[in-house]
């Protein structure tokens, strides 16, 4: 892994990409959808444990479904996105362990022991939460991530039996960049890290 990505790459995946909530009237193709988590499997994750499930809602009629849950400043948004993802944890993700981690058996670690599973489930599906962002904006995508909805509303309208819980909300299309307000400041390296 000894090559660097040029300043182009860079910029397109954290320097020049913003959060975008207004949107270009232009549909996302489901080949790119799919792109998207081609991306984000290959992502670690402990135990290769990959708790992520994405449910994508790619009509107006699906996104109004969701429109109830949302806090009033995610809902006109959410409605003109071409796409919103709702990014949710499989609370079993234990189950599949034997097939994504076929050299050890560590479904003990999870089985029966559910606040070790939410711990786990929760941290690694929000890993692959950015590992999303990440791969939306590098194959040409925009990215409107969110909180601002009700996890338990959304969780009993889109996954009834209950296996599955949201994480976060994310909306996908092309950006419409003239309607960006300034970036936001960040910190800086000293006021965030240090070294021992």
């Amino acid at each position: 892994m000894s090559n660097i990505l040029s300043d182009t790459d860079l910029g397109i995946l954290f320097r020049d990409a913003r959060t975008h909530s207004e949107w270009l009237d232009k549909d996302v193709s489901p080949i790119l959808l799919e792109a998207i988590y081609d991306l984000v499997k290959m992502g670690p994750t402990s135990f290769n444990c990959n708790p992520l499930r994405i449910l994508y809602l790619t009509t107006r009629e699906s996104r109004e479904r969701l429109r109830p849950m949302l806090s009033k400043g995610n809902a006109d948004k959410t409605m003109v996105a071409p796409v919103t993802a709702i990014l949710a944890w499989d609370t079993q993700f234990y189950e599949l362990l034997p097939k994504l981690f076929p050299h050890s058996d560590v479904r003990a670690n999870f089985e029966g022991k559910p606040e070790h599973c939410e711990t786990t489930g929760f941290r690694n599906s929000s890993l692959q939460g950015a590992y999303f962002i990440i791969a939306a904006r590098a194959v040409g995508l925009d990215c409107g991530p969110m909180s601002g909805f009700d996890n338990e509303k959304v969780d009993a309208e889109f996954f009834p039996d209950g296996r599955l819980k949201s994480n976060f909300l994310c909306n996908l299309g092309y950006g419409d960049a003239s309607k960006l307000r300034p970036r936001s400041p960040r910190l800086d390296f000293d006021e965030a890290c240090q070294i021992l």
